[in-house]
């Protein structure tokens, strides 16, 4: 996949892309002469990064002499030259005292996540609630909030629920709701709720004699009830307001881009969905290699995080600059925090 590179092309490049990271600007020969102790004279760097440019791995602006990072460039650097960067005791601690050491619903848990990850990144984060369609149902529970309303509660294996609450008629007994109950849990109990979602007629359809009024109600809103949430999950987003601190963001039209984005939620659910990961569960795209067009000057840091049976996902979106091995080490982080939380 990629041109093969010398000991000394390697240190370079691994020199330059770790600079632009931290200050933004183009890097040039003499500047890596004097910082580093390459012992290399500024004529000899020069060359090898003339080398790299003409291998697409650096480019160069039109206002310097310097040198900036390709994507190319940061894909050879995040598979190849990269050291995952411990997060600081400081960063531990601030993200425990806001998570873990306080007593939180499981459904704040994601919105604190992604608040966090936005203060100490400066990133756009967004984190999902888990995938429930992929869980196995436990459970389900039918309870009359009122004469006209009522509750589903439906939980899964791995412990968590979802709820829905129902416009019905007046008049549903307790001895009906009980009878509908004990049903349903006979005949879907040990299916995912997305194999329920598609096959449900066929499992309750004869049921609607006995108790067709509350059965009525689960073949209306199946989709409700038993929702894919790869096709209308639940995202949070943090670091709205931080990432202007990111000098790409000094034009307040990239700003605008990014913001954009993130009210379209469709397209960022799309753009999780397709990514690559590893066996890890990590997966970062880059630039060019974002199937959205509006985020090919964007790099996303993408974790899957577990909760029992179920998969929900944390991510980062910002500059192509952003410093990886961090991100990396605070989804993993972070993920972990999740996964004992939920």
């Amino acid at each position: 996949m990629f041109d093969d590179l010398t000991e000394r092309e390697k240190t370079i490049l691994r020199y330059i892309i770790e600079d632009f990271i931290h200050t933004a600007s183009p890097v040039g020969s003499r500047y890596i002469s004097k910082k580093t102790d390459l012992s290399l004279s500024p004529a000899t760097i020069r060359n090898v990064m003339s080398d790299l440019e003409d291998m697409n791995f650096l480019t160069h602006t039109h206002t310097s002499g310097g040198r900036v990072p390709t994507d190319k460039g940061y894909r050879y650097f995040v598979n190849q030259l990269m050291e995952i960067e411990p997060l600081k005791s400081g960063e531990i601690d601030m993200i425990k005292s806001q998570i873990n050491e306080t007593e939180i619903s499981s459904d704040e848990i994601y919105k604190e996540v992604s608040k966090i990850l936005g203060k100490l990144t400066k990133e756009i984060s967004i984190v999902s609630q888990p995938y429930l369609s992929e869980g196995i149902f436990e459970k389900l529970e039918l309870i009359n909030l009122s004469s006209t309303k009522l509750l589903v509660v439906v939980s899964i294996k791995s412990g968590l629920v979802r709820t829905v609450i129902f416009d019905v008629e007046s008049g549903l007994s307790r001895d009906k709701l009980d009878k509908v109950t004990g049903i349903l849990n006979e005949k879907l109990g040990g299916l995912s709720l997305k194999e329920i979602r598609k096959t449900f007629h066929e499992r309750v359809g004869s049921l609607q004699n006995e108790a067709r009024d509350v059965i009525k109600i689960f073949i209306d809103s199946i989709d409700k009830i038993f929702q894919d949430e790869k096709e209308g999950m639940t995202l949070y987003f943090g670091g709205t307001t931080e990432i202007l601190s990111q000098p790409e963001f000094d034009d307040t039209k990239n700003y605008r881009n990014i913001i954009e984005l993130t009210d379209e939620k469709n397209i960022v659910v799309h753009v999780l969905n397709s990514l690559t990961q590893e066996e890890s569960g990590l997966a970062i795209s880059i630039g060019t290699e974002n199937p959205e067009d509006k985020l090919k000057d964007y790099s996303i840091v993408c974790k899957t995080y577990t909760a029992g049976d179920v998969n929900g996902k944390i991510a980062l979106i910002g500059p192509k600059r952003m410093n990886y091995s961090k991100m990396v080490s605070m989804l993993n982080y972070t993920s972990q925090i999740i996964t004992g939380k939920l």
